[in-house]
């Protein structure tokens, strides 16, 4: 079994080595990653200048570009073998809600995913890599139940992970994605020549947070599975935009 492991905190990142480490007992892993934190990279592909790929002394490889980039190259044109799998994080932090859109820990699990290969993006609610061990267990046996029985079409699974000790976690549920409020505003400084600066202001607090929810389900000490999908399509209203543009300009 082939593991391709990535992240977008970069490759010297805690979450990645904890993840990487837990992988080696279930397949033969290869991991590339940023050289820098790209977290809220999103999907972004660089496409204005060249890349570079390096390896580190512990054999992680690191790319100058985004985790989306990352995972691009070693589809495209690094690897030899196509990988069975792909999980991206740990990540230092929650991606739920609308933390997905903006997720370069969840972009890189996409990126395989739009290629047709399964992917699992993991991430920690809180920074600071408090309980990490019982973090990389709980993506070792997520990963084990996916290769000893795996789901019957590629997928893209968000897990989630409360930072608690492995006794404390109530066990996995699968969710939806929930929803946050508007993000706080942005703020306003200075740059040392007087210049105006902003600093994009923190996330805002949950808004949909109900039962079912990834938000409720980690609140309650679950590890959160929400699958996911691509397809942005609004089908409610094609039938509205459709009528809107049969009636023609006034």
């Amino acid at each position: 079994m082939r593991i391709l492991v990535a992240n977008d905190d970069g490759y010297l990142a805690p979450g990645l080595a904890a993840l990487a480490d837990r992988m080696r007992g279930l397949g033969e892993i290869f991991v590339i990653a940023p050289e820098s934190n790209h977290s809220g990279a999103s999907n972004s592909l660089t496409l204005s200048r060249p890349l570079t790929v390096r390896e580190a002394t512990n054999g992680f490889r690191y790319v100058n570009g985004t985790p989306t980039d990352c995972v691009h190259i070693a589809l495209t044109g690094l690897l030899d073998q196509r990988p069975d799998l792909i999980v991206a994080g740990i990540n230092n932090g929650q991606n739920m809600g609308d933390d997905t859109i903006y997720s370069g820990t969840v972009a890189a699990a996409m990126e395989g995913y739009l290629f047709g290969v399964p992917a699992i993006a993991f991430s920690q609610i809180e920074k600071g890599h408090a309980h990490l061990d019982a973090a990389a267990d709980v993506a070792a046996d997520v990963v084990a139940r996916f290769l000893r029985d795996p789901l019957p079409a590629p997928v893209l699974l968000n897990v989630n992970i409360p930072n608690r000790p492995r006794e404390e976690l109530r066990g996995m549920r699968v969710t939806r994605l929930g929803k946050r409020h508007h993000s706080e505003p942005v703020i306003r400084a200075a740059n040392p020549h007087g210049e105006p600066i902003y600093w994009i202001g923190a996330a805002g607090v949950a808004k949909d947070a109900g039962p079912g929810t990834d938000f409720h389900a980690v609140e309650n000490g679950y590890v959160s599975i929400t699958p996911l999908q691509i397809d942005l399509t609004h089908c409610g209203q094609m039938g509205s935009v459709e009528q809107w543009l049969q009636r023609g300009p006034n």
